[in-house]
């Protein structure tokens, strides 16, 4: 092996161990992330989609100097996410919202740091009338892609026999040996009444089982823009993710670790000045270790974060602290999104050397 090969070898083992150890145990470290990237449109028109305003005489005037400055920034958002704990390296995988395109994920795995750490999409086109779909980004070094497919949401109401939105990306592969299977989705905007969002959660939750029954043991993350906070019906009864770990039954329960984030008055998002918490990242129980006993010898959750960078927040104006987006008021304020991302941190026992 030459000799930068083995020395970009070492350096990516020695950036996913934790510092942290218990006695003579070490362990390692995979972040994985969520982020609706606020319409990131390509500046082209998709036939039969209404991306209207994302062309040059759209409203939006969107120009090829405008979707180079989005995928910048996305891009530097995207790098630093997970840096906190996984130094250099960042996320395993990141779920993202609101891309048009595989032309989009494309460029964006083009922009730097995603193409110096090789980074991958996994994508579907979907039926959303906008043309916005939801996408895996990853990294293959980190987690390796078995399959993924797109599973539709299934609208049950006559009324509603022609409603198009975005499906449930549902993506399987191995993390630190464990079979983990990440489901990203974007669940129907607050212009849709809460039914929509209800229906949603329900049909997550008959995803999350059959995956469950498919094989017990797998690791299953569900993240999104769910368009609705943790307390809401959508995700505390129709999907029924728990605001506490001991009270996640097994082997199928779900523990919403954001519940808590925003009672503490902290959010993902702000309307009327109070703060909301839409970009969940909800895990199963196989993913949960329990008060009375902390066995890491799979993959388990231990540590989540609202990720916050100078850079995205106004720094000055009426809206002074409020997300940085790309518009706001029809102006290009050359931001980043309208959401914060959302990170959390898997650990598992590195095992003994022999």
């Amino acid at each position: 092996m030459k000799k930068s090969s083995l020395l970009f070898t070492l350096l990516i083992a020695l950036s996913i161990i934790s510092a942290c150890a218990q006695g003579q145990k070490q362990y390692n470290v995979y972040a994985v992330g969520f982020y609706n990237l606020e319409n990131l449109f390509d500046t082209c028109h998709d036939a039969g989609k209404n991306d209207y305003q994302f062309l040059p005489d759209g409203s939006y005037r969107w120009n090829g100097l405008k979707y180079t400055h989005k995928l910048h920034n996305m891009a530097r958002a995207l790098g630093d996410m997970g840096t906190d704990l996984v130094k250099g390296i960042g996320c395993a995988a990141i779920g993202v919202s609101e891309v048009e395109n595989a032309k989009c994920l494309t460029d964006l795995c083009n922009q730097e740091p995603l193409r110096s750490r090789g980074w991958k999409f996994c994508h579907i086109e979907g039926p959303d009338r906008r043309g916005v779909d939801c996408a895996l980004l990853y990294n293959p070094r980190l987690f390796t892609v078995r399959d993924m497919k797109l599973v539709p949401y299934v609208p049950e109401r006559e009324k509603d026999k022609d409603f198009k939105t975005r499906g449930f990306l549902t993506v399987s592969g191995t993390m630190g040996g464990d079979h983990v299977t990440i489901v990203v989705n974007h669940l129907p905007s607050r212009f849709s009444e809460s039914y929509y969002r209800e229906l949603g959660g329900r049909q997550l939750r008959r995803l999350k089982d059959s995956l469950i029954a498919e094989d017990p043991a797998v690791k299953v993350i569900i993240m999104g823009d769910m368009n609705d906070d943790p307390h809401n019906a959508s995700m505390a009864k129709a999907l029924g993710a728990r605001q506490k770990i001991n009270k996640v039954e097994a082997p199928g329960g779900l523990y919403n670790p954001w519940w808590d984030v925003l009672l503490s008055g902290d959010g993902t998002m702000q309307y009327d000045g109070k703060p909301n918490l839409f970009d969940q990242i909800i895990v199963s129980y196989s993913l949960l270790n329990q008060k009375d006993h902390k066995d890491f010898s799979t993959l388990k959750l231990f540590k989540k974060e609202i990720f916050k960078r100078d850079y995205l927040f106004q720094k000055d104006g009426k809206y002074k602290g409020n997300n940085l987006r790309t518009h706001a008021g029809g102006v290009w304020l050359d931001g980043f999104s309208d959401h914060l991302p959302t990170v959390i941190y898997l650990s598992k026992e590195k095992p003994a050397d022999k």
